[in-house]
């Protein structure tokens, strides 16, 4: 494996790990009822029960943790010019260590 392709799945075990503590500091104090603690497989609206504005804050969140403004979270959470009705946390880390990687 090349340095390069070393340095990307370390990029990705990060964000998935700052996603994951974004994701808990934000739900800490909701009573969810969450087996195995948020994982990758963890939907945002049916496991943690985000609401719209919950959605607000966890851009908001991501953007100052990673320190980059503007990422362009439409095409996550939109598809065919509908919201999408559930995000899964490794679809968000996807789209950020996709999106993180070209800022760069």
């Amino acid at each position: 494996m090349s340095e390069t392709e070393n340095k990307m799945i370390l990029d990705r075990a990060d964000i998935q790990l700052k996603v994951i503590n974004v994701l808990k500091d934000m739900t800490i104090d909701w009573e969810l009822d969450l087996q195995g603690g948020i994982n990758m497989k963890t939907r945002l609206m049916e496991d943690l029960a985000f609401e719209s504005l919950d959605i607000v804050q966890l851009v908001v969140s991501l953007e100052k943790t990673f320190e980059q403004n503007g990422l362009p979270f439409a095409r996550l959470f939109m598809r065919d010019d509908e919201y999408v009705d559930e995000i899964l946390v490794g679809e968000l880390v996807d789209f950020l260590a996709e999106n993180i990687v070209r800022h760069e």
